[in-house]
């Protein structure tokens, strides 16, 4: 067993890391990176975006502007979901385990957001995750994403969900 010390040690590295991958994101939202670990072991990434092969929203936009186009019809943050093309960190990063064949059972998810929403939860579960570790630092921000079907999930399911203080 580790002690806490070197277990936080740990925690920060694949947040770091799970950090780095949101880097990658095309989303003029938010960018965020999900990473699954298994024995200290990084086994699949993701990044919230569209399907592989599909354009990304600077090709939506019909004046090339760098603007979510659910912000150019009026939606704020977090509004308007149904026009998004963009599958979450959490599910593309599973999607990326299957895609290559990885078990997911028994991993560890780190995610760069404050906590998953309730269809990535529902994927968590499903897929086999044995611990989600969050960015605590972000709660707030997507607190209001904390909705009674996902507390609902949270405490019937199996999964140690644990946030984590950690700021880039």
């Amino acid at each position: 067993m580790l002690d806490e010390s070197m277990m936080m040690k740990w925690d920060n590295y694949f947040m770091g890391i799970a950090h780095e991958v949101g880097k990658n994101s095309k989303c003029y939202s938010r960018k965020i990176g999900s990473i699954l670990v298994k024995d200290k072991s990084i086994i699949s990434t993701g990044y919230n975006g569209p399907p592989r092969g599909i354009p990304h929203c600077e090709n939506r936009n019909s004046n090339s502007e760098e603007v979510c186009p659910r912000q150019l019809m009026g939606y704020k943050s977090g509004e308007g979901l149904s026009f998004c093309i963009s599958g979450h960190s959490e599910s593309n990063c599973i999607v990326n385990a299957a895609r290559m064949g990885i078990c997911t059972k028994g991993t560890t998810l780190y995610c760069d957001c404050g906590i998953p929403c309730k269809d990535c939860m529902i994927l968590l579960i499903n897929a086999g995750i044995s611990e989600i570790v969050y960015n605590k630092s972000k709660y707030k921000e997507y607190e209001r994403y904390v909705t009674p079907t996902l507390k609902y999930l949270v405490k019937h399911c199996e999964i140690n969900i644990r946030g984590l203080l950690w700021k880039d």
